[in-house]
């Protein structure tokens, strides 16, 4: 994918000059229509990553300083036609002075900060909250979008803040935590990847509007799109943390975790679980316990003790101790939120889970959200757009046959092929060939269960298996992934015939490889 435009906001080098405006829109400042096409590009990469049908829309909305002007000056929206009125936004500035008196706003964790700095934050979370409180209201629980208002900055006599808007639909598709949970100094709490992700766009573009001339020039390289989701990571596991009672400073438990799954015990791949919780909850039974707990930091000594985790056994950890092996017992009640998963699937990939819902996956430090094994719309679209496949009988078997081999503990690779016969000939030295057979749930299990893709073609006719496939370097392969997936791109994209790969991989991840799908990316 290619890296993001940047959040520009140094003072360039040659002023560039800047942008047309409309006749009748207001300007706050000369770049602001280049800083939201800057942000509209961070935004695409962070969400695309996630899950591509989020579908980003980042709003500029300028509020002036003093609102007393006509209805056309109460706010200035980038782009105009973005789709809100101008006179939604008429009452925020006092709505926000009132949540500024109203609420018991606390800053422990800054000791030394002045009353001018302490009224100035007071006053960005007040009107950040009238903001976003005009925007709930316009969201209709029917409508297609979800919006989320950012932090506010003064850009001369305006009050500059973005908003972000994502697919309603897609944000329903992934589990969250309860919302409105909060760190102790007020900052709020992220109870879901997404909400984590969109916490860290709105950081980076507050940061970049503190600069002058924001979006005037090219000299800032942006934070690439892995580091923002990585922060995310890191934010979103702050969250057990302070459920269970502890520093989320301290404990960093995104880096304890990258760091266990990445080590190895005599050669074995780290697989087990922990569970966090505090000691003596109901939910959990100790089989034993050690004497002298075990710091989580302590990574080695953490993942030998997990060579002991079976698949009902689990270590038991406080967020920052593992203080005892047990188990799982009794009906958990999910609304407490004091009992979260630590699931390591194998070497550098962990899943973060609280009750039976996977939060978060990641692999090799980079977080992702849970996917679903296969999306049954997306699969036929692909079979109609690689083989101008639409039969419906024709497309429930091979639904039938690729989920079967989705279920594949060990990963598996399913190439459907309109030569499917001719390409088992040519690669009949690096391959079993079998009598040609409509493949049915059950063979495609039998078949799946050893290394080497399998060749089929569009009728579900299976013809090789246990196929070694050939290919040339295309460059769209990376080595965070393994041998099976880099294989499929290869083959599927010198293909000379219309081809489709699915790869299913070990850590539970489904990949469909097309030709248009990598050209996509």
């Amino acid at each position: 994918m290619l890296a993001p435009l940047p959040l520009l906001s140094a003072p360039p080098v040659a002023p560039m000059p800047p942008p047309p405006t409309a006749p009748d829109a207001v300007t706050i400042w000369p770049y602001q229509a280049r800083f939201r096409q800057a942000a509209q590009a961070i935004a695409d990469g962070i969400f695309e990553v996630l899950d591509e049908e989020l579908d980003p829309n980042v709003i500029l909305v300028g509020i002036p300083l003093a609102q007393d002007g006509p209805a056309t000056t109460l706010a200035c929206l980038e782009p105009t036609d973005c789709g809100l009125d101008f006179r939604h936004f008429r009452d925020v500035l006092a709505r926000g002075q009132h949540f500024q008196r109203a609420e018991p706003w606390t800053m422990p964790d800054r000791e030394h900060a002045t009353p001018e700095m302490t009224s100035r934050r007071q006053h960005a979370l007040g009107l950040r909250r009238a903001v976003q409180e005009v925007l709930d209201e316009l969201d209709t629980p029917t409508g297609r979008r979800q919006t989320f208002a950012g932090w506010p900055i003064q850009i001369g006599d305006y009050y500059v803040m973005t908003v972000l808007q994502l697919n309603r639909k897609a944000l329903r598709m992934h589990p969250s935590l309860r919302p409105n949970r909060y760190y102790t100094d007020g900052k709020l709490l992220a109870p879901s990847l997404l909400l984590a992700a969109i916490l860290r766009f709105n950081e980076e573009c507050f940061k970049s509007l503190t600069e002058p001339e924001p979006g005037s020039g090219l000299l800032v390289r942006p934070r690439e799109t892995e580091e923002l989701i990585r922060a995310a990571g890191k934010l979103l596991m702050d969250t057990p943390a302070q459920a269970l009672g502890i520093s989320p400073v301290a404990a960093k438990l995104f880096a304890t975790c990258n760091t266990i799954s990445s080590l190895r015990y005599e050669g074995a791949e780290g697989v087990g679980k922990l569970i966090l919780a505090a000691r003596h909850h109901p939910n959990l039974e100790e089989v034993f316990a050690l004497t002298c707990p075990t710091p989580l930091t302590d990574y080695r000594a953490v993942r030998k003790l997990l060579e002991m985790t079976t698949a009902d056994v689990s270590l038991l950890a406080d967020g920052e101790n593992v203080y005892a092996l047990g188990r799982q017992i009794g009906t958990y009640d999910a609304s407490r939120e004091d009992l979260f998963l630590i699931n390591f699937v194998t070497h550098y990939a962990w899943e973060f889970q609280h009750d039976g819902k996977v939060l978060m996956r990641s692999n090799y430090g980079l977080p992702s959200l849970p996917r679903t094994r296969l999306n049954r719309s997306k699969f036929r679209k692909d079979l109609k757009r690689t083989f101008d496949l639409s039969d419906p009988v024709k497309v429930e078997r091979l639904w039938e046959v690729v989920l079967e081999a989705s279920r594949q503990k060990h990963g598996t690779l399913v190439v459907i092929t309109t030569e499917a016969l001719a390409e088992a000939d040519r690669l009949k030295l690096q391959c079993t060939l079998i009598e040609p057979v409509p493949l049915t749930p059950l063979i495609t299990r039998l078949i799946t269960a050893i290394d080497g893709a399998v060749l089929i073609d569009p009728e579900s006719y299976c013809y090789s298996i246990g196929v070694i496939l050939d290919g040339k370097a295309s460059g769209n392969g990376t080595s965070t992934r393994g041998a099976r997936y880099n294989s499929a791109i290869r083959y599927v994209e010198s293909s000379p015939y219309p081809c489709m790969a699915i790869v299913v991989s070990e850590d539970g991840l489904v990949d469909v490889i097309t030709k248009d799908s990598n050209r996509e990316e």
